[in-house]
């Protein structure tokens, strides 16, 4: 049995390396027919940084890193993945998963801590380096993680390779681009599935809209989530015909809900590429109109972090369709570096918080200014303002405070299909 309290790291919240180890031996004491992988993951220019910038810099991006880490370890591997910093600015993933997915896990770990950390008055480009050991029956929590430290030594030692695998013999396919190839597959034979995650109002608690979500039912990966997918997708270049796919069967399946759901508003994706193609609005309405759902219940969402070049071609297609009857909201609102351009020049009837900045409001004094100072920039904008991502009844009762009015995350429910919606929404 695990024991009843885990030593806790100071500094990041995470599992210390003692504990970490011990639940290492404790899964590779069990029967499993997955076998249980381990990755090393190491800052790069950690050291530089925290001489030239002092401790309370260096602590604020180790604590970043970890969250970063944690996030896409959940995302990717699931909540029962082992998450834990262990010497240095080094951190330990492990979990029992199949080795493509375990592969994903690493890209998108490593695609997190190459984007910017801002700390204070710093902004601190790091990336990292992986090693990965998949465990063989002869393996103790100390050969697993001596195995993966070697493979990190590796990746260090490369000019290149951010991961490197304690294995004989080189991969010879990523697994974004395994994924590519059967996506042509996939859409065709209908394993693209959209679910529905709820938006609560604040006040009254009721589900007054929902977010579509794409999800990949793999036949061996098991489901694959929105980022993967395009990701998969850009590899592919068929960005536009899943972004096509999607929009198309959300709207058949939001136009066919029944009458208990006939009151929510349907939030919709829209991506960079949608924006950029030429004509898109025209098509899109046409789209919305064949399929009967009514555009007076549809927000499309644009995320800020989909790289819009141009924003005076994306204000103006974003008018066309807000005269046309839709709602307009910006997604994932701060994760970027151009969301006050996005607020002055686009036409916006929603500001969406990202999670990471919502669930940043349970933590110290200036992270709850922040959040403060995104909601009351968008409210005196007339914007509705969403929170993402909220788990814990703290972080709902502190964004209600500070003004918050929507909410959607786990607190009240994952993403679910239409049938599971019509039970939250009745009961």
């Amino acid at each position: 049995p695990e024991p009843s309290a885990e030593l806790r790291e100071a500094l990041a919240g995470a599992r210390d390396a003692g504990s970490a180890r011990r639940w290492i031996g404790r899964r590779l004491a069990e029967a499993h027919e997955t076998p249980l992988s381990a990755m090393l993951v190491a800052l790069n220019r950690f050291d530089m940084i925290n001489t030239a910038y002092g401790r309370t810099v260096g602590d604020g991006l180790l604590r970043g890193a970890l969250k970063r880490i944690e996030e896409a370890a959940r995302e990717v591997l699931g909540r029962e993945a082992l998450v834990s910093r262990m010497s240095g600015s080094s951190y330990l993933v492990a979990a029992r998963s199949p080795r493509t997915r375990i592969d994903l896990a690493a890209e998108r770990i490593a695609g997190e801590l190459a984007r910017p950390f801002v700390t204070g008055e710093t902004i601190a480009v790091l990336g990292c380096r992986i090693g990965l050991a998949e465990a063989v029956a002869a393996d103790d929590s100390g050969s697993l993680l001596r195995r993966a430290s070697e493979a990190l030594a590796d990746a260090r030692a490369s000019d290149s390779a951010t991961v490197r695998v304690a294995e004989a013999g080189p991969r010879d396919e990523t697994p974004i681009d395994m994924l590519a190839v059967a996506l042509h597959h996939a859409i065709e034979q209908g394993e693209i599935d959209i679910l529905f995650q709820p938006q609560v109002s604040v006040s009254t608690g009721a589900i007054v809209g929902v977010e579509a979500l794409a999800r990949w039912e793999h036949a061996k990966l098991g489901t694959i989530g929105a980022e993967t997918l395009f990701a998969a997708a850009a590899r592919a270049e068929l960005e536009i015909g899943l972004s096509d796919h999607i929009q198309k069967i959300t709207l058949e399946r939001a136009a066919a809900w029944p009458a208990e759901l006939r009151g929510l508003r349907l939030a919709l994706n829209l991506t960079a590429a949608d924006i950029a193609r030429p004509g898109f609005a025209d098509r899109f309405l046409d789209r919305v109109d064949t399929s009967g759902f009514p555009r007076s219940r549809l927000t499309l969402e644009i995320t800020e972090s989909g790289l819009i070049e141009d924003l005076g071609i994306a204000a103006s297609l974003l008018s066309q369709l807000r005269t046309a009857g839709c709602r307009i909201a910006i997604d994932d609102f701060g994760t970027g570096y151009s969301s006050l351009a996005y607020l002055k020049a686009l036409p916006l009837d929603y500001l969406k918080i990202d999670k990471k900045l919502a669930q940043d409001i349970t933590g110290t004094p200036r992270d709850r200014v922040v959040v403060r100072g995104v909601i009351d920039m968008a409210r005196s904008l007339g914007l509705t303002v969403i929170a993402e991502g909220v788990e814990t009844a703290e972080q709902l009762e502190l964004l209600a405070k500070e003004g918050c009015q929507l909410y959607q995350g786990f607190l009240r429910s994952e993403a679910v299909s239409s049938a599971v919606l019509v039970g939250l929404v009745s009961g």
